[in-house]
């Protein structure tokens, strides 16, 4: 992730766990699209737990390469 010099030491340690969170909340609205939750918003919930995954396997790529 590139960071920005401005941004406090303090803000850049919770970025690990703001994945987490943000990983556990696409598996939630994983399991509920697919235990048929909210059939009427399926495509568009589906759409964004896809841009969300894609989302969070770049901010991981960019944390681990510094």
């Amino acid at each position: 992730m590139a960071t920005n010099s401005n941004m406090p030491d303090q803000k850049l340690g919770q970025v690990p766990a703001l994945m987490k969170a943000l990983q556990e909340d696409r598996r939630w609205l994983l399991r509920h699209l697919d235990e048929g939750h909210w059939s009427a918003f399926r495509l568009d919930l589906a759409a964004l737990e896809r841009e969300l995954g894609q989302l969070l396997e770049f901010c991981e790529t960019q944390v681990e390469s510094g």
